[in-house]
């Protein structure tokens, strides 16, 4: 708890700094971070933001949002993810470059819940052109799992699961939002976004039409994970997830969770535990070894690994990875 109080503060601190250098500079009319009741995006001036020959400088808050953004984009925009490859965004929060960052962006990107942080960083940022797209907005979020967090913590998710990239339809959804705000922004590239965004479209048409293929009748339906990220993708492909953690990876389960969790495997003889990419999997091994399972990477894609990086492995490629696991753990 010390640790999250000290991180709060020295967001804070970074914000009252960018105000008081001037930083926020821009506009003092841009008064609110929530996108309008009717559209994902959020700014306060209909007319192009960008100079002729002018790239768009585009900010994106972690990997997902990132790659959305650059498949659309292409070569007529920056973009760059403030959260660093490797690290698990939960809990991560900007710094004073960070903020800055924020500040002079033409569009700013984030999914929305996830990152708790994001409303105040644009609050404190005020800049009456930029836009400001929440790619989940119009997305029918679900309740997250019966979570055993309290205070902070709880109240940062609101109870509501923000993984809707992990699903190819609503992933679907986020890439059209993010190409209306880049139409809007920069018109003189109209037919290249779209152009782009219809060719990324159709690999996620394809990832979905896969996982509908290939899921369509398992063995077994349940399968258990390291935390409650896959809610969007059980529920499109008829499946049921038993999560370790709740909607925070960090978070770790009672032992009368645990206790839960054993008995949920052994009747439903799951055969695999899942664990993730950048999270302790000592939880996932113990509960395997009670049930005599193997565990297997199961990846939320909130973020890359260096080996990620290193076998050129994006999101397709690891939503493609992530099908192969799951039919191999449902059909055993």
């Amino acid at each position: 708890m010390k640790k999250h109080i000290l991180k709060k503060s020295l967001f804070t601190a970074c914000a009252m700094v960018l105000m008081l250098s001037g930083c926020a500079t821009k506009s003092a009319s841009h008064t609110s971070a929530e996108p309008s009741p009717s559209s994902a995006l959020e700014t306060a001036s209909a007319s192009p933001v960008t100079k002729t020959g002018e790239k768009l400088q585009i900010v994106t808050t972690f990997y997902p949002m990132y790659e959305f953004t650059q498949q659309v984009a292409g070569e007529y925009a920056d973009v760059v993810a403030l959260v660093p490859q490797g690290v698990e965004p939960h809990d991560w929060e900007p710094s004073a470059k960070d903020m800055a960052k924020i500040q002079e962006a033409d569009v700013f990107v984030y999914n929305g819940i996830v990152e708790g942080w994001a409303e105040k960083a644009l609050a404190s940022t005020k800049n009456d052109n930029r836009i400001v797209v929440e790619a989940s907005h119009g997305i029918e979020l679900m309740q997250g799992v019966e979570e055993e967090e309290e205070g902070e913590a709880a109240e940062e998710h609101g109870g509501l699961d923000p993984h809707v990239w992990l699903s190819p339809v609503l992933a679907q959804q986020e890439v059209t939002a993010i190409t209306a705000a880049l139409i809007q922004v920069d018109p003189t590239h109209k037919d290249d976004f779209q152009k782009n965004a219809d060719a990324y479209l159709a690999k996620l048409k394809e990832l979905d039409a896969s996982y509908t293929s290939e899921l369509e009748n398992p063995k077994r339906k349940e399968f258990v994970t390291q935390h409650a990220a896959f809610g969007y993708l059980a529920k499109a492909y008829g499946l049921i997830q038993m999560p370790i953690s709740g909607l925070s990876p960090e978070q770790e389960p009672s032992p009368d969770k645990m206790v839960e969790i054993i008995q949920f495997a052994k009747e439903h003889d799951v055969k695999t535990i899942f664990f993730e990419t950048m999270v302790d999997p000592k939880i996932a091994e113990t509960i395997a070894a009670e049930v005599k399972a193997k565990t297997a990477v199961l990846n939320p894609i909130e973020g890359l690994t260096d080996e990620d990086k290193q076998n050129n492995r994006d999101y397709i490629a690891i939503m493609q990875s992530n099908l192969a696991s799951l039919k191999k753990a449902l059909n055993e």
